[in-house]
């Protein structure tokens, strides 16, 4: 019996190191990527990782937090359609998606069942960013790939797919100055979701560049939660309150800030917004009304960059550890239909989802075609 013992000790002992082997986590190794045009690295000091190359096809997760507008409807679309595009779908053995909504406590634990399923990458849009790293470190000593896109994590442990937030907001609140006459007056920043990082760093973008630019500035923050209606109810209910604002910033839910303003018949005043069709139609349409906007954000194809990063890092490529997305931006009076926005198409569609240098881009057909729920 002792023998017996000590034999299977042996055996899950063995068994263990072997894991632990592979299961290390990613090297860090010198760049560059293997994408250059694609995995473009942050900044010069981005360090580069490389997993061991592990054969396909690949059981890959999405686990998703909020759900509660259209960019994260579109998003979990854009992720599905990018999964049933034919080369992707040749190394996919399962895609599966879970949205947790709120809470940063289920969306950990879906991870972490994901981790515990065997899944061999999990892609996140995380609730926020530092609860996460706990998460990192199993996910590293399981030897799964984990990258967070779009609201992403405060650590360099895990892979890091965004736009540059905090550049958006600077983006938005630079030319607010240069719109505003007089280098002064009241604004009202339409926020987005509490305790994510986007919200944090367009938020800290757009307050750094008002104290910067020497101006008499006020600012009103209401929390929209990147949703047109929501954000349509608080932008009407400030208007009521403070009766007139000079400018405003709006994070997400565009298109229902400016129906707010309509609707109070509150003048036309320099909006800077996100990417949403419905947006870009009111600016278009009543730009000769003195409706002035600058529209700028990051399509929910992250989602698509993000899934090519995980299976390159599958594959055994090298990857930046933060990787850099540009920005889709159209100004007044810029705004053409057909090219930067579709009349005919509906309000609820972010333009500006394509990454042409990753080989990602979508029509809004491919996009509806697919389920909104979880799969």
């Amino acid at each position: 019996m002792m023998r017996k013992v000590f034999f299977l000790a042996a055996g899950v002992a063995w068994a263990a190191l072997g894991s632990t082997a592979w299961a290390a986590g990613p090297e860090t190794v010198s760049g560059p990527s293997a994408d250059a045009e694609c995995f473009k690295p942050l900044t010069a000091d981005t360090k580069f990782f490389q997993w061991p190359k592990k054969d396909g096809p690949y059981r890959i997760a999405l686990a998703n937090g909020f759900i509660g507008n259209t960019w994260r409807i579109q998003m979990v679309q854009t992720a599905k359609a990018y999964a049933e595009q034919p080369d992707v779908k040749a190394k996919l053995k399962e895609f599966k998606v879970v949205s947790t909504g709120d809470d940063v406590a289920a969306q950990i634990a879906a991870v972490d069942n994901f981790i515990n399923s065997g899944y061999d990458a999990i892609v996140v849009n995380a609730q926020n960013p530092t609860a996460f790293k706990p998460v990192v470190k199993r996910a590293n000593k399981a030897g799964v790939v984990l990258v967070a896109f779009d609201n992403t994590l405060d650590t360099d442990e895990a892979i890091n797919v965004n736009v540059n937030q905090k550049g958006l907001g600077e983006l938005w609140a630079d030319w607010l100055v240069k719109s505003v006459p007089g280098n002064k007056g009241k604004l009202l920043e339409v926020r987005g979701v509490t305790g994510t990082s986007v919200d944090r760093d367009r938020h800290d973008g757009i307050q750094e560049v008002l104290k910067k630019s020497g101006g008499q500035w006020e600012t009103v923050e209401v929390v929209g939660r990147w949703d047109d209606g929501t954000a349509q109810k608080v932008v009407a209910d400030a208007i009521a309150v403070h009766k007139h604002f000079d400018g405003v910033s709006v994070q997400g839910g565009s298109t229902g800030t400016v129906r707010a303003m309509i609707d109070a018949k509150h003048p036309f005043v320099p909006v800077g917004g996100e990417t949403e069709n419905g947006f870009r139609k009111l600016c278009s349409e009543h730009s000769k009304d003195g409706l002035k906007c600058v529209s700028a954000g990051s399509g929910p194809a992250q989602v698509a960059v993000a899934m090519k990063t995980a299976i390159a890092a599958l594959e055994g490529q090298v990857v930046p550890q933060s990787i850099s997305l540009p920005l889709s931006v159209t100004e007044d009076p810029n705004f053409k239909d057909g090219e930067n926005f579709y009349g005919k198409e509906s309000d609820n569609f972010f333009v500006g989802n394509a990454f042409p240098t990753c080989g990602i881009n979508f029509t809004a057909q491919e996009i509806m075609g697919q389920s909104k729920t979880d799969q």
